[in-house]
Order: C-alpha cells, then sequence, then structure tokens
C-alpha cells in the first residue's frame, strides 16, 4: 500500500481528472479499501479542499468548487501549459501583467527542474505594430464584466468615452446617455482589447473599445444571439478595421500582372492570391481600404505592371502616376477644380 501522503496526491489527481468518482472505483484504482478512502477525503476536506459526498446506487465523492483556493495539483503538461498561459499574459495589456508575473513566479518555484528548464526557454516579448503606440491598457475589472455579458447573453449598459466633437464641452459628454448593446465577444486586435456588439440604438453592429467603456449596473435583459455577417468573428473584425461591410474582404479588390516570378511576389503578399504565369511572370490579386491603397501597394514591387481591372484601379495607378511625376519635378499639386 503506498504511503498516506502520496495515495492523498493520487486521489487528489483523480477527483481533479473528471467530475464524479463512485467510491469502490477509487478504492479500485488507489488499490485501498472503500473505508480507507473515506479517511483519506476527510485528510483532503482538512486541508481545504472541498471534497463532497453525493448519494445513489454506488455512491462516490466530487471535489467542488470552495470559498478559498487550497494548492493545486497539475501533471507536467498542465504545469507547462499554465506557465505558458501567465508567460503570454504578462504581454496583453489587460492590467494583469503583475499579477501574472507574481503567479508564473510561484509556480515555476515548485516545479521540478526538468520542467523548470522547459518554461525558461520560453521568452515572449510584446512587439507592436511599426509607428503605432503601446496599446492603452484596460482594467481587469472592465474585461471581466464584458466576458459575463457575453457570456450570460444580458444587454449591457455602459458609458462610452469616444473621440469628442469639435467643439463638444465636458458637460456635452457626461450627459451623453449610456449606450445599450447587445455584446457577443471580446477580442484583441493591434494590441487593443475591443468588444464586439449589436448596438440596441442605432441598430448596426459595432465594435468597441475596451479601454473607453465603463460598464453600468445591473445589466439588461437576456437575449438571443444574433447571427455575425460572415458567421466568424475573426472574418468580421479584420473586415472592420479594413473597412468593409464585415464579411471579412477588402472594400477595394483588384489583378493585375506582374514581371517577376511568383515566388518572389508571394512572400510579401500575406492575403494577397498569387498565380504563376511563367518564369518571371504572375497574377496578383489583392485588395486594400482605398484604391489610390491597392495601387500604391502593387507599385512597391520593382516590376511591370499590366493592370487586368477594374476601372477603378487603373484611375487610381493615373491619379498616382501624375502625382509622383509632380513630386519629381517639383511642380505644384494642382488642387482639383472645385464643384
Amino acid at each position: 500500500m503506498p504511503k498516506t501522503s502520496a495515495r492523498l496526491l493520487s486521489l487528489l489527481s483523480l477527483l481533479q481528472a473528471r467530475r464524479d468518482w463512485p467510491g469502490a472505483l477509487l478504492a479500485e484504482r488507489l488499490d485501498v479499501s472503500p473505508r480507507t478512502v473515506r479517511r483519506d477525503v476527510d485528510r483532503l476536506r482538512e486541508l481545504g479542499y472541498p471534497v463532497v459526498a453525493f448519494k445513489g446506487p454506488d455512491g462516490g465523492y466530487r471535489l467542488d468548487a470552495g470559498t478559498e483556493l487550497p494548492p493545486l495539483l497539475f501533471d507536467d503538461e498542465q504545469a507547462v501549459a499554465l506557465a505558458v498561459a501567465l508567460r503570454i499574459a504578462t504581454t496583453t495589456g489587460a492590467s494583469i501583467e503583475e499579477a501574472a508575473a507574481r503567479a508564473l513566479n510561484t509556480v515555476r518555484q515548485v516545479m521540478p527542474a526538468r520542467l523548470r528548464h522547459r518554461i525558461d526557454t520560453l521568452q515572449v516579448t510584446a512587439v507592436e505594430r511599426p509607428a503605432s503606440r503601446p496599446g492603452p491598457q484596460v482594467d481587469s475589472g472592465v474585461l471581466m464584466a464584458l466576458s459575463a455579458a457575453v457570456h450570460a447573453r444580458e444587454v449591457l449598459r455602459f458609458d462610452y468615452a469616444s473621440a469628442s466633437p469639435p467643439g463638444a464641452t465636458g458637460d456635452d459628454l457626461a450627459a451623453a446617455p449610456p449606450r445599450r448593446a447587445q455584446p457577443h465577444h471580446l477580442v484583441t486586435w493591434g494590441g487593443r482589447w475591443y468588444l464586439v456588439a449589436w448596438d440596441l440604438d442605432r441598430e448596426d453592429w459595432r465594435t468597441f473599445r475596451a479601454d473607453r467603456i465603463t460598464p453600468r449596473t445591473p445589466t439588461g435583459p437576456r437575449f438571443i444571439p444574433r447571427e455575425l455577417p460572415g458567421g466568424n468573428v475573426a472574418s468580421f473584425v479584420a473586415g472592420r478595421f479594413r473597412g468593409s461591410d464585415g464579411s471579412g474582404d477588402w472594400p477595394c479588390r483588384g489583378e493585375v500582372i506582374l514581371g517577376l516570378p511568383a515566388s518572389a511576389v508571394s512572400r510579401y503578399t500575406h492575403d494577397g492570391v498569387v498565380e504563376e504565369l511563367g518564369p518571371d511572370r504572375c497574377r496578383l490579386v489583392l485588395g486594400s481600404w482605398s484604391w489610390p491603397g491597392l495601387a500604391a501597394g502593387i507599385g512597391r514591387f520593382d516590376a511591370d505592371i499590366e493592370v487586368v481591372g477594374p476601372a477603378e484601379l487603373k484611375d487610381a495607378f493615373a491619379r498616382l502616376a501624375r502625382r509622383y511625376a509632380d513630386a519629381a519635378t517639383g511642380t505644384p499639386a494642382t488642387p482639383p477644380p472645385i464643384p
């Protein structure tokens, strides 16, 4: 029979592995008598583990939630996964960086050397997009409140600190009525947290920056979730930030033939489609938030360009050509005629 301390750890590991354990099955797995199982359960309770007994044909035990956090037991893979998650959490901008770092240090101290070495090799650095500022910090309480409303499918009432319109005063902003929305997803994008929700007052989908949200209590009534355009939150959010209708596609998409091999183009077009037409020619289908932006993006390739379509892309190349020619000769740009 294993020693009592080792047997208690085995019992705790089994109780954490599944919700309900018949007493006879626990005794069989631990190779002890049912009476010994009952004594070990009492010892776990004395240590703070909320083990409850349930009635039934067999009777058994369940590890329940308690009022305090007792010592936890993890297998090797769980311990490494927890450490990795905590290390990543120190870069999320969710105002939990310090707590995550302290928790990671606590977990690391009690890890065996073989596991400590595995997590020490993982170094995570938060890298912002070029020319961007670090994302604003979001209070973890706000994130928890938003997440709870999403999970409960309850209408959320909140104050939203949007960009101030010209001439607005503090009194004007303070008098703004609270927003009402059906929260659907809490997402991160470009180092910021956003709430994807159906705006009840504007009757449209909106993405709200979480750092600008101040939730109000209580929440509103429960609702039946609507279906996101495109049915996929990742595509919807990407489409909104690209300026499209939420389908995940760019609002402007064109097709060109480039005088470059497909292998040289594909490495720089993450969401474009590149088709090889020969050793030194390829077809490129690419999208952007505007036609001039699309033309400029294609123009970065040092190659001959043949525009397949549409006409808006050809017009954008013509406008850029005139603009670049004026820049090369120092000719002042001619303002467009006033209608």
